[in-house]
């Protein structure tokens, strides 16, 4: 069974720091998050770093990765 983690990260908009919580399911996919502070979009995209630990990484709208 995954447990969600939970994460702090940096909106890409405001710059605020927001908690959310990560499934482990989600690896090497990429879904929408709407922040919790000024409603813009965050793209999330969680890999798997070498040790195992999930790594959050975020991006704005016009951003590309």
């Amino acid at each position: 069974m995954n447990q969600l983690n939970e994460r702090s990260i940096l909106c890409p908009y405001c710059g605020d720091t927001i908690a959310v919580l990560i499934d482990p399911s989600d690896l090497n996919q990429q879904y929408i998050e709407d922040c919790q502070v000024c409603c813009k979009p965050i793209t999330f995209l969680v890999s798997e770093r070498v040790n195992g630990e999930l790594n959050v990484s975020v991006y704005s709208e016009d951003e590309t990765f």
